[in-house]
């Protein structure tokens, strides 16, 4: 009994091993083929030392802009850094990104549309 969980608990892991390497070598898509995927540079002084209150008000006031502009922009995720907040957008166009930031007050110092996705599995 324990070689056949030994040998099972292997192939699940393999199976998805090859899932996740085949997702890593795709170019971005979304079920939306318009959606285009945006990383926006904000510059924002002592971001990383935000309190987790101040970085929930960030993310509030972020949400409440998405949703008064529709489903063409999406906020995926961000990364805190010590002076830069890097966001993760998909939406139609730039334009759009940049409407959102105006409208929330947030800086957008560069935005750069994402071409592809590489990770150590696209070695392989």
């Amino acid at each position: 009994m324990k070689q056949i969980t030994k040998h099972l608990t292997i192939l699940i892991a393999g199976i998805l091993f090859t899932g996740f390497t085949c997702m890593a070598q795709t170019k971005i898509s979304t079920a939306d083929t318009t959606m285009k995927t945006y990383v926006i540079e904000r510059d924002i002084p002592g971001a990383g030392q935000f309190s987790p209150e101040k970085l929930k008000a960030i993310s509030q006031a972020s949400c409440t802009v998405l949703k008064e502009m529709g489903p063409a922009i999406v906020w995926d995720h961000s990364y805190v850094t010590g002076d830069k907040i890097f966001c993760v957008y998909k939406a139609e166009n730039m334009e759009l990104i940049k409407e959102h930031a105006k409208k929330g007050g947030f800086p957008a110092n560069a935005i750069y549309q994402v071409t592809d996705v590489i990770s150590p599995a696209t070695a392989q």
